[in-house]
Order: C-alpha cells, then sequence, then structure tokens
C-alpha cells in the first residue's frame, strides 16, 4: 500500500513541476536576445508572440486533452489513463530537450502541444486516491498528501530548472535541455512505479460513448444552470487575471531587469512556497472565521493592488517579494472558489463540474498566452494591465450577481 501511494503522489508531483520548469527556460531561449535558440536580429515583438504561442498551444491542447483523457479513465481504469498521461509528458519532455539542442521551434511546439493534451493527470490520481480511500478519515489523509505533492512539485520544477541550466552550480554539465532530460527520468520512473505497483479497484470496463465534441458539450451544458453559470463567470476572470501575471512573469523580469534562467527559477520557487503555504496553512483558517465570498472578493482586491504595485517597483530586489501577496491571495482564493464550484452542482456532478473549471481556466489561460504575446510586444506592462482589468471585471461580475440568493445559499461557513 505504501508503495501505491507514493506511485500516486509521484504521478501528482511530476504533473505540477513541469510549469515551474518550463517557463524560465523557455523564456530565456525566446525572450533573451543573447539566446542562440532563435536568430540574433530576431524582433522583439517576434520574440514575444512566439512566446506567446509556445505557452498558448499548451493550454489549448490542455482544454481538449483534459475533457477527453480524465474522463476516458473512468472507462478504461485509472491505471490505463495515468499511463496513457505519462506517456505523453515522457514524450513532451524528450521532444522539448531535443527542440532545443538543435534550435527548433516548431519541434518545440509540438512538445509542448503533446505534454498539454496529457496533461490531465492530478485530477485522475485524486480520483485513484478517492477510490483506494476506506473511509472519511483515510480520504482526508489521503487527500493531505496530495496537497504535500503539490507544493513539492511547484517547488521541485523551477528548482530543476535553475539548478541543471546554471553553469555555476554543475559547471560544464549545465545546459538548458539537461532539466527536459532530467524530468523525462523522473516521469518514466514514475510510469514504471505506476504501471507495478498501482492495480484499479475494480476491473469492470465501461464502453466509451461520448465523442470528439465532449469538449464542448460539457460547457453547452451549463445552459439552464445559472448558478453554476455566474460562478463560471467569475472563476473565468479570476484565472485569466493572474495567468496573465503568472504566464509572463518571466517574460517580464528578463525585459525589465534582465533575469537570467537562474534567477527567474528562484522566482517561480517563491511564487510555488507562497501559494503552497496560503494553501495549506491559511485557507482552512480564513474559511473557519469569514464566508466564502468576502474571501474571493478580499483575494482579488489584494491581487489587483499587488500586481499595480509591482509594475511600480523599479528595483530587482525587491521582485522576489512582491510576487509574494499575489500568489498568497491567490493560494487562499482558488480553493474557495472551487468549493462554490462544488456546492453549486448535485453529488453526481461533480465531475462535470469540475471538469467545467478546467475547461474554463484552460481556455482562458490559451486565450491570454497569445493575447499577451502582442499585448508585451506593444507595452512589457500591458500584460499585467490587462490582468487587472480581468480582476476588476470579476469584482463587478460578485457586485452584480453573487448578491443574488441563489449564490449567496453557496456561502456558508
Amino acid at each position: 500500500m505504501f508503495m501505491l501511494r507514493l506511485s500516486l503522489l509521484l504521478v501528482v508531483f511530476v504533473d505540477v513541476m513541469g510549469q515551474g520548469l518550463i517557463f524560465p527556460i523557455i523564456n530565456t531561449l525566446i525572450i533573451d536576445p543573447s539566446s542562440t535558440f532563435l536568430p540574433h536580429d530576431t524582433p522583439l515583438g517576434t520574440r514575444e508572440m512566439m512566446y506567446g504561442w509556445l505557452a498558448g498551444i499548451f493550454y489549448i491542447f490542455w482544454f481538449f486533452g483534459a475533457a477527453y483523457i480524465s474522463k476516458l479513465s473512468d472507462y478504461i481504469g485509472r491505471k490505463n489513463g495515468m499511463v496513457i498521461c505519462l506517456i505523453g509528458a515522457l514524450a513532451g519532455y524528450i521532444l522539448t530537450a531535443i527542440a532545443i539542442e538543435i534550435s527548433n521551434y516548431y519541434l518545440l511546439l509540438a512538445g509542448r502541444a503533446i505534454t498539454g493534451f496529457t496533461a490531465g493527470n492530478q485530477p485522475i490520481a485524486q480520483a485513484a486516491f478517492i477510490d483506494i480511500s476506506k473511509d472519511d478519515k483515510q480520504l482526508t489523509s489521503n487527500m493531505s498528501k496530495i496537497v504535500a505533492a503539490l507544493a513539492l512539485g511547484l517547488v521541485g520544477g523551477p528548482l530543476i530548472a535553475g539548478v541543471l541550466s546554471d553553469s555555476a552550480i554543475i559547471g560544464s554539465y549545465a545546459t538548458l535541455e539537461l532539466p527536459f532530460y532530467f524530468a523525462a527520468c523522473l516521469v518514466l520512473i514514475t510510469l514504471f512505479s505506476v504501471v507495478i505497483f498501482y492495480h484499479d479497484a475494480s476491473d469492470e470496463r465501461r464502453k466509451i460513448d461520448f465523442g470528439v465534441n465532449e469538449v464542448f458539450l460539457n460547457l453547452w451544458r451549463l445552459r439552464g444552470r445559472s448558478t453554476i453559470i455566474k460562478i463560471s463567470a467569475v472563476w473565468f476572470f479570476f484565472e485569466v487575471g493572474l495567468n496573465s501575471f503568472y504566464i509572463y512573469i518571466n517574460d517580464y523580469t528578463i525585459e525589465r531587469f534582465q533575469f537570467t534562467t537562474f534567477q527567474n527559477s528562484m522566482l517561480m520557487i517563491v511564487i510555488g512556497l507562497s501559494m503552497a503555504f496560503s494553501s495549506i496553512m491559511l485557507t482552512g483558517s480564513l474559511t473557519s472565521r469569514f464566508r466564502k465570498i468576502p474571501i474571493v472578493t478580499g483575494s482579488i482586491i489584494v491581487m489587483s493592488i499587488s500586481i499595480a504595485i509591482f509594475m511600480l517597483n523599479n528595483n530587482s530586489d525587491f521582485t522576489y517579494l512582491l510576487v509574494i501577496p499575489i500568489l498568497v491571495a491567490f493560494g487562499v482564493g482558488y480553493p474557495v472558489m472551487l468549493t462554490l464550484f462544488s456546492a453549486s452542482a448535485n453529488k453526481d456532478e461533480q465531475g462535470w463540474v469540475m471538469g467545467v473549471s478546467i475547461a474554463l481556466f484552460t481556455l482562458g489561460s490559451g486565450m491570454i498566452s497569445i493575447l499577451g504575446g502582442t499585448l508585451m510586444a506593444v507595452n512589457i506592462n500591458l500584460t499585467f494591465t490587462a490582468g487587472i482589468i480581468s480582476f476588476f471585471i470579476a469584482l463587478i461580475l460578485i457586485a452584480t450577481f453573487w448578491r443574488q440568493s441563489d449564490v449567496k445559499a453557496l456561502d456558508t461557513q
């Protein structure tokens, strides 16, 4: 049982580590003019848009993959679902490493697309933990272990990127592709671990009864569900606001402060620790004292003000401090928003409503990734400004729709 749980925790870890690992490196490759990945005379505006597509294609393919692979695990078994995702992650990391070695942008795009489509491992692992939990006490214990794996993944990804790409730490062995080969090895170990130690709770298999239009039907089923639509609208702009900052922060620090890959990796570690601390240490305490709607509202206000202060900062050293309130506020607001999502649906609709939250998250992230590249090409502050505007829209929606009785009924301590 120990190795089974460890296998599932490894699945969560490698699933989460990816974004913190890749963003600092991709930004160095594409945005830093001293990088040899692109021709030296490539205009900054072109670099920004190329980075936007690299970030966007991951989320766009995740949008489709999340709708199919997570649901597919209900039909073909959790184990097969996790194996598919891990094979995809393995292929994506190897392609990315090769693309960096041969300086091929389109191969890099392919690697990001494959990784995105198979990025649905975390919800499958969570469902697998639910399957093996014998009672509520064991389920709570297992969920706390998942949170710990998430926190380690948030820190582990950028740590791997920073250490293995920095010649000051590991000398001549350091390269920008080495972190991806290392990540591929971790994925391979996790894959073997799942194959050997994890077995589905049931061998029963269901006939697949959904098709390629499932991703759109998932959102289409929102019609007539006004309460969930009201939650979804705020959630969409909440996520877009955060990701306008998160996806482009390494891009911003390279242009504004000439950060290296190592500095950006350390920044991502601060971001990961801030999110982990607030989700683990603050959320429970705050939700026991305050209602959910004021917590979400306060989180959005703190993020908006903090991002504005971040843009006004001219000291590179303060950058590490100024990201903390942004991600602490997000780490508090995010799980509370998911709780409202869950409360807005029936017990037999939980899988669907969580699928809606993922679909809206990936759709919004893909949109701001592609649009953000164009905005950054015009002015490096515009993408962050778009994030603040998105937060402002979320606050208007809260003031307009969350005061209505159906949403207020969900706001229990």
